[in-house]
């Protein structure tokens, strides 16, 4: 993480070192009250704001933020906001490539902040619930996302609705983020598994599948 003038807070801690946080909600509501301190934070910082959202839902999302109080225009216009959408995203050309999603990521992540600024990154990840090829490489991409993103890097947060998602895939995504919001807490995640350790385990479930 770049050096900060001032302290990140995110979900009740302060953060110290970069940080690649699973956040699991029940609702959206949740999602925004949790993660509203931190996207305002930014904006009164003068930090640069990423998020990845559903294209039905990046309208009401800039209407929060305008409640909020953040002049939308106005940061868009001053490059301090991107609010995209999936299918500029995670599913461009209507299929996930992880790789693509990789660079695209680490293309968005290199944009320059002034010294002391940061990019604060939420994405909301439900398009792994969309009938579309390559979703299903979903807990594969979190794992690798690990590997490739700098050793120093701005906070990354994918967001999950747990009530949307099966349980067998919540447990193995959040076994691939060394952090996790949980309660509405961030804390160091006891389950996180290094991703090589994780990529061997999804290797070996696929050719266990292939056998059967």
């Amino acid at each position: 993480m770049l050096e900060k003038s001032s302290p990140v807070k995110l979900a009740g801690s302060t953060l110290s070192h970069s940080c690649h946080a699973c956040a699991f909600f029940h609702s959206k509501e949740e999602e925004y009250e949790v993660l509203m301190p931190f996207i305002l934070e930014g904006f009164k910082n003068g930090d640069r704001a990423f998020h990845i959202v559903n294209k039905d839902h990046r309208a009401e999302h800039l209407a929060r933020l305008q409640q909020e109080g953040i002049d939308v225009d106005s940061a868009e216009a001053a490059g301090l906001l991107a609010v995209v959408r999936w299918e500029d995203t995670y599913l461009k050309d209507g299929r996930f490539d992880q790789m693509l999603m990789i660079e695209t990521l680490k293309e968005a992540l290199s944009i320059a902040t002034p010294p002391g600024k940061i990019s604060r990154n939420i994405a909301n990840m439900e398009w792994a619930l969309e009938s579309m090829p390559g979703v299903e490489d979903i807990v594969e991409y979190e794992a690798r996302l690990n590997q490739a993103l700098p050793k120093n890097h701005d906070p990354v947060v994918c967001t999950y609705d747990l009530s949307k998602f099966d349980a067998s895939v919540v447990v193995d995504i959040m076994r691939t983020h060394p952090m996790v919001i949980i309660g509405g807490i961030l804390q160091h995640n006891p389950f996180y598994i290094p991703a090589e350790e994780m990529l061997a385990e999804i290797d070996a479930r696929r050719n266990q599948k292939n056998k059967n």
